[in-house]
């Protein structure tokens, strides 16, 4: 089923899984693509910034696409198809949905700087892909360093009718959100779902502020779902409870250059992935790294019980 505005929940933004020696890990694709599933994720997003899309090339880019595509039987996958140039953003886009895909997602190049610059190269980028093809527009400056306004993201989705949800992952962020709600309630911007990113630091007042869910990563997807879920359900202090419980450890993996090593080391130890392995270049995490990260494991296990996680588990085989 292909992505619309009506998307909401959980979308859990997936890691690519390497062997140590930097060759793709099919099976652990395959793992992960399964445990997303059980905890109840709506969808996954794949080849996003943490996915380490920009280490792969094209081949293995499809490869990996494809792989969790076909792999998810009851989850929307997104596929990230930015890349310097639209042929390559066409071919991937193009591969992904022939195998399945509901949609794909597009970030801004870091040369970006006018208003008119932006609204154009989405244009532009829209147009490569293809009518037909639901987009999700990618919105980060502190990592892609260029800044949409409310005002420039309701220009271009209303310039370009398959753009149909925004990953929303400025810093502060709150008041874009409830600036693009405005704009919806004075009928001056369609339908549009809103997924909040930024590894979950501020989903808690996200949902409040009137988004429709996460599109993010984190060791603990559950942790999400169950922070979207208690938002929408009206549950405000449970919500704000539990997401207390893990903030400690989804700031440490919110460090830039870091935090992507000690997510996978989590999800290894949780038996999902075989290896933490990046591909060069890349972090590793440092023994005195994995001891802050069970020492908070054991502090958020004290309300959260799924974060106990004992002894390091054994490689997933």
């Amino acid at each position: 089923m292909k992505l619309t505005a009506d998307a909401k929940g959980t979308f859990a933004i997936a890691p690519t899984p390497f062997h140590d020696d930097g060759r793709i890990d099919e099976r652990s694709i395959d793992r992960l693509t399964d445990f997303y599933e059980e905890v109840g994720c709506d969808g996954v997003t794949v080849l996003g910034i943490l996915g380490e899309a920009p280490k792969l090339d094209a081949t293995e880019a499809e490869q990996v696409a494809v792989r969790y595509v076909k792999r998810a039987k009851k989850m929307q996958v997104i596929v990230g198809v930015s890349a310097p140039g639209f042929a390559t953003m066409r071919s991937l886009a193009r591969a992904s949905m022939d195998a399945g895909a509901a949609g794909v997602m597009i970030a801004p190049p870091p040369s970006l700087r006018t208003d008119d610059q932006i609204v154009g190269y989405f244009k532009q980028a829209a147009e490569a892909i293809g009518p037909d093809v639901p987009w999700v527009l990618q919105d980060y400056p502190l990592t892609l360093s260029v800044v949409f306004t409310p005002a420039v993201i309701r220009k271009i989705v209303m310039d370009n009718p398959n753009c149909v949800m925004l990953k929303h992952e400025d810093w502060p962020g709150l008041e874009k959100i409830s600036a693009l709600r405005n704009f919806q309630k004075d009928g001056s911007l369609r339908p549009l779902s809103i997924l909040c990113g930024n590894g979950g630091l501020f989903l808690d007042f996200e949902m409040e502020r009137g988004a429709d869910g996460a599109m993010t990563g984190y060791a603990f997807p559950e942790l999400l779902i169950d922070v979207v879920n208690l938002s929408k359900a009206g549950k405000r202090d449970a919500a704000h409870d539990l997401f207390d419980a893990h903030l400690p450890l989804i700031r440490y993996e919110q460090q830039p250059g870091a935090g992507l090593a000690v997510r996978k080391y989590v999800l290894q130890k949780r038996g999902i992935i075989a290896s933490s392995a990046q591909r060069k270049p890349g972090a590793t995490i440092t023994p005195a790294a994995k001891a802050e990260v069970e020492y908070l494991l054991s502090r958020v296990a004290r309300v959260d019980k799924r974060a106990n996680l004992g002894p390091q588990s054994s490689a997933a085989g």
